[in-house]
């Protein structure tokens, strides 16, 4: 008889856990980094920064500078330095004078320039200042010209040159010249021509042109005695100002027509005879003329 054994069945082993303490203290730890992290990455999401280049621009002003007492400082000095009599008494006054614009080395440097034996007297007719540039905080170089009436021998005559000056300006405000008067060259007269202006092909109507012409004849025929009501039919929001003078007028001289939009621009010469002076006298206008139910006047 065969006996049937039951086959022992292995038990499966049981997997050690380990159990870790929620209180150790990397535990804490990892959730303090965690925690942190999180926080972080969202405090970057609301307070991202958009980096961009700054171009940063500095703007320099520039310093208005009154130089009108340096201009009248040279211009009386320029009236006692070119003064002069042929006597000594007149010589020592004037050295005198010019104590209170020179500095002590330019008087000694000025002591003989003019002596008792210089055959000229001189007379100031005019000083004209031309250009005053400032070179720091303190000098200024000054160009000025002197018109002078000489005398010798009884006979007279003008005599014109420019000359060039350097002054000092201190703290509070006192001028003393530092540099004799030396010659030099005033500014001559430009070549440049403004490029003539030409009527526009879009004028061309012969009666746009004529109500026009006819327009302003009538208008600069009353012009120079008209008063601000007058002048308020042909003149839009005080474009010309009354000037009441007694001007006759005389005729249009070249006058330029070129149409802008609804607008008409006119470079005109008038020419008028001044009553007062019996001379003839020619003004140039540049205005803009607009059409409503009549010719006005606009800028």
């Amino acid at each position: 008889m065969k006996i049937r054994r039951k086959a022992k069945l292995s038990q499966p082993q049981k997997i050690q856990v380990m159990k870790v303490g929620p209180h150790r203290k990397w535990v804490i730890f990892l959730w303090i980094l965690l925690i942190s992290s999180v926080a972080f990455g969202i405090y970057k999401n609301f307070t991202g920064i958009n980096r961009h280049t700054v171009h940063e621009t500095r703007v320099i002003k520039e310093q208005v500078v009154d130089t009108n007492a340096i201009e009248n400082f040279v211009k009386n000095f320029a009236q006692v330095y070119y003064s002069w009599e042929n006597n000594q008494k007149a010589i020592d006054e004037r050295a005198e004078a010019l104590q209170g614009y020179l500095t002590k080395a330019l008087q000694d440097l000025n002591d003989d320039t003019i002596r008792p034996d210089i055959p000229t007297s001189s007379s100031v007719r005019s000083v004209d200042i031309w250009k005053v540039r400032r070179i720091d905080d303190h000098e200024y170089t000054v160009i000025f010209s002197v018109n002078q009436w000489i005398t010798e021998s009884k006979k007279r005559k003008t005599v014109e040159a420019s000359y060039e000056v350097t002054v000092y300006v201190d703290q509070a405000g006192n001028l003393v010249i530092i540099q004799n008067p030396t010659i030099c060259g005033l500014p001559a007269k430009s070549a440049y021509e403004p490029k003539a202006a030409d009527s526009d092909s879009n004028v061309d109507e012969e009666a746009t042109t004529g109500e026009v012409t006819a327009f302003l004849k009538t208008f600069f025929k009353l012009y120079p005695t008209a008063n601000e009501s007058e002048l308020a039919y042909y003149v839009k929001e005080n474009a010309l100002k009354p000037v009441g003078k007694k001007y006759v007028f005389s005729e249009l001289i070249n006058p330029v027509y070129q149409k802008k939009g609804k607008q008409i621009q006119v470079s005109v010469s008038v020419k008028y005879l001044d009553q007062q002076t019996k001379a003839i006298q020619v003004s140039q206008f540049n205005l803009t003329l607009e059409k409503n139910r009549n010719w006005m006047i606009v800028k």
